[in-house]
């Protein structure tokens, strides 16, 4: 069974740092495409990275280029998440997502996912 579990959620200050996990199991995770996603309340959910299989190729959204970055350690079916310059328009529940896809053309889009983890709460306040 594939499961995703997030972590290291929680609440930091404006301009602060947060770095999210994403724990794979169930399946080999260098054959899978991850993507972060997030959802703020009334909003629809937002693509916020992607990684490749293989780590090669990152996608970022103009809101997030700059300060967040995605990594991932396939010998530990990991995926990182790593959040700087935080703002309070950053809060928002946090997901992580895969697709079997071997490539995924944009991979920014909830549509392009399969699985999908429970989501870690990120609030950005004073």
């Amino acid at each position: 069974q594939l499961q995703l579990v997030e972590s290291g959620g929680g609440l930091v200050q404006p301009g602060g740092s947060l770095r999210l996990s994403c724990t794979a199991s169930g399946f080999i995770s260098d054959a899978y495409v991850i993507g972060w996603f997030r959802q703020a309340p009334g909003k629809e959910r937002e693509g916020v990275s992607y990684i490749s299989s293989s780590g090669g190729s990152t996608n970022y959204p103009d809101s997030v280029k700059g300060r967040f970055t995605i990594s991932r350690d396939n010998a530990k079916n990991m995926v990182y998440l790593q959040m700087n310059s935080l703002k309070p328009e950053d809060t928002a529940v946090y997901y992580c997502a895969a697709s079997s896809a071997p490539y995924l053309e944009y991979g920014l889009g909830y549509w392009e996912y399969e699985y999908w983890g429970q989501g870690t709460q990120v609030t950005v306040s004073a």
